[in-house]
C-alpha cells in the first residue's frame, strides 16, 4: 500500500468503528507555549482540561505536525538518518469517555494484522510497570488484554509483551492534569525477525515503534498524587511516514531483507524524483556512519533527505499562515529553509529550484489538505522571496566558508571569520556551525558574539522576479506584436488553433493584443471572421513570444484564414495607466525609502495595480503620503513617456533592469521624463497626465522582508475616491460636523464609550461584590459541607471564575455554583474544595446535570466544572435545588 492508501484505510477503518473523521488542526497551535502543533492531541487539550465540551465521543484524523525547535531540537539529525523528520502526519484515534483499553487494543491489532497484514510474529508491545517512586501501579489491565490476543494468535505473551517504566510508558500532559499509562506497539525489522524484542527502546532502526496507545485515567494533582478520572480517555498516535516507509521497504511486509527507512515511501520518492530532475543526481538510499567522513553518494543522499523533509515542512507551515521571520517559530522556519537551500546548493540546484519543489508538494498533498491549494500563491511567493533573498548571500558565503576551512590550522574558526560570513554575506551562524561540524571543526562562539555586539548589519538581499510561463506546445513562430500604437482593425492570418476542454486558443501571425507577461494582464477584445464577431476573453504569451488568443468555444476558424482583430481600447488604456503608475511609484519608493528598493513582483490590470518590493519594515503614514504626493506631482507635470529599443549591452547604467529576468539581445527601455528609466516590454500611456490621479489603497507584508502596495489611477481612482467621499459626507451628516472634525468626533465617542463601559464595569463589580457578600452570609450547610449558589451579571467568564475562587479560598466554601449572564449567552461555574471532593461532590458531574437542565454543554473535573448555555437566562430561572 502507498501512503494515500494507508491514510485512507486508517480513516475508513475507524469511521466504520463509529469515529467522526475530522480535518487536521492548523500547524499554528492554540497554546501559546507551543512553537507548532506537534501532536495529534494538541487540539483536544481544552476537552481534556474540561474547558471545552465534548462534541464527539469517538474521533479520528490525520494531524499535520512539526517538531523543530524547543525540546524537539534535533534538526541536525534530519537527513543524516532515515527516521527523523521536522514535518510528519500523525494518524490518531480518540475516545472521550467512551471506549477504553480493551477496544483501543483490539482496534489497533485488527487494523495492523487483519487489514494491513503486519506479520503477527514480528509485533511486540510494551506496557507500564512503575519503577521506584514512579506513579500508579502496573498496568495489569492492558497486559491482560494483550496476553489474550497473543494467546489467541498462538504466540507466547511473555515473549511479546515487555514492561517499561515512566519514561517510556507513562504519558503526562504537564506537572498536573490528565495522564496515564501507555502501550506501544513495535515491529521487528531484522532480516530474520528473531530479535525476540531485545531491540525495543534501544534506538535501533531495526525495531521501530509504530503506534502508541495512551490511556488517560488519572488526574495529576499539585501535591504529587494521582486521582482517578471520572471519564477515561484514549489518545493514540501513529506516524504515517514511518508506516508507509516500512510498507515500502518490506514490499508490504513480505520481504525484510532491505534496511528500513521512512524515506522509502512514495511521500518522499515523489519529491526525490523532482529533485533529481532539477540537479541531475539520483537518490540511492545510502546512509553515512560518520558526519566527518562521507562517500560522495552518501552526501548526495543526505542532501536529498534534508531537502525533501524541509520542503514539506515549509509548504505546510506557510499554508497555515506561519511565515519565515526573525523570532520564535518564524525564525525556526527561516532556519529550516536556509538549511535546505544550503543542501540544495550542494546538489547544484538552479535558482528557484526550491520553489519548484514546493509546487510538487502541493500537487502531491492538496487532495488531502485543501488549504495548500487555497494558499498556493502565498506559499510560492513566500518561499521564492526567501530563497532569492538567501541565494545571493550564499553564493559568496559558501565560497568564503570553503576558503576559511582550507586555511584553518588549529581546528577552530575564528569569531571574526564567522561574523564576516554572518554580517557581510548573511550566512547564519548555526549553518556555519553545521558545515563546520561536518568538517570536524569548531567555532569561536564567544569571539563571534563579541563581533556581533560591536556591529549588526542586515544581510544584503536580492529579490527574484517570478516568471510567468504558459504551455510550450505551440508549433508557430514568434507573433509580431503591433499593439503599442495600433489597437483596432488589424488584419491577421490564423496560423494555429488549439482547442482545450474549457476554451479554444488561436495563434495569428500579427496581433495588437498584448499577451499576459511581466505582471501585465492580457488584452481582451473582439475578432471579426466572415461577418461574425467573437469575443476574445484573454491573451497569453509564452517565453518565445507566441501569443495565444482565448475564445470561449471553437467557432469554425480555419488555419490560413484572414481575421480582423480589435482590442478593447477603453480597457487597454486603463491597463496602460496602471502600468505607467507602477513605474512612477517604483521611482517614488526608491526616492522616499532608498535605492535598495527592488521590485519583487507586480500585477497590473484595468482596475488596479499591485507592486511587491523588498523592504525591512512596513511603511508609515508619512512615507505613504510622500509616495502618493510624488506620483500625483509627476502626473500633474504631464511628462512624456517614451520607449526605445536598443541592444541590451547598450542600456544606460542608470536604467533599472530586473536581472533575474531573461532579456534578449534587443530590449525596450521605457523612460518617464527624467524620473524613471526601466527595461519594460509592457504597454504604457503617452503622457503622465493620462493617469488622472493616483491613490494608494493598501500597504501590507507578504513575506519576511517583502512589502506590497496596492493602488489605483484613472477611473478606478475616481471610483475609489467617490466612494470615500460619499462615506465622509454620510459621517458629516450623522455626526453634524465638518469633514476635518470627524476624527475628533470619533475620538470623543470612543472616549465616552470607554468611560461608560468603565462606569458599567465598576457598577457591575460593586453590585456583584454586594450580591456575593450576601450569598456568602447565608450558606447552606449539609453534612459539614458549606454550599453557596448565586447568579450575577458579568462581562467575561473570568469575572465569575474570580468569585468562585474567592468562595473556595477566602470564604471556606466546599461546593460553589455561580451563574453569570454574559452579553449574549450564559455560563455556570462549579467549584468543589478538596473536602467536598472527598465527600463525593464532583464538579464535572454537577456541570453535566446542570447542562441537561438548562440546555447547555458542560464538563470539567472533580474540582472544577463549567456549563456554557447559548442564550441569556433570567436570574430567576437559575434554580439549582436538588443538584447538590
Amino acid at each position: 500500500m502507498n501512503s494515500a492508501e494507508l491514510r485512507q484505510s486508517f480513516l475508513d477503518f475507524f469511521e466504520q468503528k463509529g469515529h467522526k473523521i475530522i480535518p487536521s488542526a492548523s500547524l499554528l497551535p492554540e497554546s501559546p507555549n507551543l512553537l507548532f502543533t506537534n501532536a495529534g492531541m494538541n487540539q483536544f487539550v481544552p476537552i481534556l482540561l474540561g474547558e471545552r465540551a465534548i462534541q464527539f465521543s469517538r474521533v479520528a484524523d490525520t494531524q499535520k505536525c512539526i517538531r523543530a525547535g524547543g525540546k524537539h531540537n534535533d534538526l541536525e539529525d534530519v537527513g543524516f538518518d532515515t527516521y527523523h523528520h521536522t514535518f510528519f502526519e500523525m494518524l490518531g484515534n480518540w475516545s472521550f469517555g467512551d471506549y477504553f483499553k480493551q477496544e483501543a487494543i483490539e482496534f489497533a491489532w485488527e487494523l495492523l494484522t487483519k487489514i494491513w497484514h503486519f506479520p503477527k510474529e514480528r509485533l511486540y508491545v510494551t506496557v507500564y510497570s512503575p519503577g521506584t517512586d514512579e506513579p500508579a501501579e502496573f498496568d495489569q489491565e492492558a497486559y491482560n488484554y494483550w496476553a489474550h490476543i497473543f494467546e489467541e494468535e498462538g504466540l507466547n505473551p511473555t515473549e511479546h509483551i515487555f514492561k517499561f517504566g515512566k519514561k517510556e510508558n507513562f504519558w503526562m500532559m504537564g506537572d498536573t492534569g490528565p495522564c496515564g499509562p501507555c502501550s506501544e506497539i513495535h515491529i521487528d525489522l531484522t532480516k530474520n525477525g528473531d530479535s525476540k524484542g531485545h531491540l525495543i527502546n534501544r534506538n535501533s532502526p531495526l525495531c521501530m515503534e509504530i503506534w502508541n496507545l495512551v490511556f488517560m485515567q488519572f488526574d495529576a494533582q499539585a501535591d504529587g498524587t494521582f486521582v482517578p478520572l471520572k471519564h477515561k480517555h484514549v489518545d493514540t498516535g501513529m506516524g504515517l511516514e514511518r508506516v508507509a516507509g516500512i510498507a515500502k521497504a518490506t514490499n508490504n511486509f513480505s520481504d525484510f531483507s532491505q534496511p528500513p527507512s521512512n524515506y522509502n515511501s512514495d511521500l518522499f520518492i515523489y519529491i526525490f524524483d523532482k529533485i533529481a530532475s532539477l540537479c541531475g543526481k539520483f537518490y540511492r538510499g545510502t546512509v553515512a556512519t560518520s558526519r566527518e567522513v562521507m562517500e560522495e553518494q552518501e552526501k548526495i543522499d543526505f542532501a536529498f533527505r534534508v531537502i525533501a523533509d524541509h520542503v514539506r515542512t515549509l509548504t505546510f507551515a506557510i499554508g497555515d499562515g506561519i511565515l519565515p521571520g526573525n523570532e520564535g517559530r518564524h525564525y525556526v522556519l527561516r532556519r529550516i529553509l536556509r538549511r535546505a537551500i544550503i543542501f540544495a546548493k550542494r546538489l547544484q540546484f538552479p535558482v528557484g529550484g526550491f520553489t519548484k519543489l514546493t509546487m510538487a508538494v502541493i500537487e502531491q498533498m492538496a487532495s488531502n489538505f485543501p488549504e495548500l491549494q487555497l494558499n498556493y500563491e502565498i506559499i510560492l511567493e513566500t518561499i521564492a522571496a526567501e530563497e532569492s533573498m538567501f541565494d545571493k548571500t550564499l553564493n559568496r558565503g559558501i565560497v568564503l566558508l570553503e576558503n576559511i576551512f582550507s586555511q584553518t590550522e588549529n581546528g577552530e574558526i575564528s569569531g571574526h571569520d564567522a561574523f564576516t560570513l554572518y554580517d557581510t554575506y548573511g550566512l547564519p551562524i548555526d549553518l556555519t556551525q553545521l558545515v563546520a561540524k561536518e568538517r570536524g571543526l569548531k567555532i569561536d562562539e564567544k569571539g563571534f558574539q563579541d563581533e556581533l555586539d560591536k556591529q549588526r548589519k542586515r544581510a544584503r538581499n536580492a529579490q527574484k522576479k517570478l516568471q510567468i510561463t504558459i504551455a510550450d506546445e505551440i508549433e508557430s513562430g514568434t507573433t509580431e506584436f503591433v499593439g503599442y500604437e495600433t489597437l483596432e482593425n488589424i488584419e491577421a492570418k490564423v496560423l494555429q488553433i488549439i482547442p482545450t476542454e474549457d476554451a479554444t486558443f488561436f495563434v495569428v501571425d500579427r496581433t495588437p493584443f498584448y499577451g499576459k507577461m511581466g505582471g501585465q494582464v492580457g488584452d481582451s477584445g473582439t475578432l471579426l471572421s466572415r461577418d461574425r464577431r467573437v469575443a476574445i476573453e484573454n491573451t497569453l504569451r509564452n517565453e518565445q513570444g507566441v501569443c495565444l488568443h482565448e475564445i470561449s468555444k471553437h467557432i469554425g476558424l480555419n488555419v490560413g484564414e484572414k481575421v480582423i482583430l480589435n482590442v478593447d481600447v477603453a480597457r487597454r488604456k486603463e491597463i496602460q495607466r496602471h502600468h505607467t503608475a507602477t513605474h512612477i511609484m517604483h521611482a517614488a519608493l526608491r526616492r522616499s525609502l532608498g535605492t535598495h528598493i527592488k521590485q519583487c513582483g507586480s500585477h497590473v490590470s484595468d482596475y488596479g495595480l499591485r507592486f511587491d518590493f523588498n523592504h525591512f519594515s512596513g511603511l508609515t503614514y508619512d512615507e505613504l503620503d510622500d509616495v502618493e504626493d510624488f506620483v500625483n506631482a509627476i502626473i500633474l507635470e504631464n511628462l512624456p513617456i517614451t520607449a526605445q529599443e536598443m541592444p541590451f549591452k547598450e542600456v544606460p547604467a542608470t536604467c533599472i533592469a530586473h536581472f533575474n529576468e531573461k532579456y534578449g539581445e534587443i530590449v525596450r527601455v521605457l523612460s518617464i521624463g527624467d524620473i524613471s528609466m526601466e527595461l519594460c516590454g509592457g504597454c504604457h500611456a503617452a503622457f503622465t497626465g493620462e493617469l488622472g490621479f493616483f491613490r494608494i489603497v493598501k500597504e501590507s507584508a507578504i513575506a519576511a522582508g517583502v512589502r506590497r502596495v496596492e493602488a489605483v489611477v484613472g477611473r478606478s481612482a475616481w471610483k475609489y475616491t467617490h466612494h470615500h467621499t460619499i462615506l465622509v459626507n454620510e459621517l458629516e451628516r450623522r455626526f453634524s460636523v465638518e469633514s476635518d472634525e470627524i476624527l475628533a468626533k470619533i475620538q470623543q465617542l470612543e472616549e465616552t464609550k470607554s468611560a461608560m463601559e468603565y462606569r458599567l464595569r465598576t457598577l457591575l463589580r460593586k453590585n456583584n461584590q454586594h450580591n456575593f457578600a450576601e450569598i456568602c452570609r447565608y450558606p447552606i450547610y449539609e453534612n459539614d459541607i458549606k454550599k453557596i449558589c448565586g447568579a450575577f451579571e458579568v462581562e467575561t467568564p473570568n469575572d465569575l471564575r474570580s468569585l468562585s475562587t474567592l468562595a473556595i479560598e477566602r470564604e471556606g466554601c466546599d461546593v460553589v455554583i455561580l451563574a453569570g449572564n454574559l452579553p449574549k449567552n450564559s455560563v455556570i461555574m462549579i467549584s468543589c474544595s478538596p473536602k467536598g471532593v472527598k465527600k463525593n461532590y464532583d464538579a464535572s458531574r454537577i456541570a453535566q446535570e446542570i447542562a441537561e437542565k438548562f440546555g447547555g454543554k458542560g464538563g470539567g473535573n472533580p474540582t472544577f466544572g463549567r456549563v456554557n448555555i447559548p442564550k441569556r437566562l433570567e436570574n430567576s430561572t437559575f434554580n439549582f435545588s436538588g443538584l447538590v
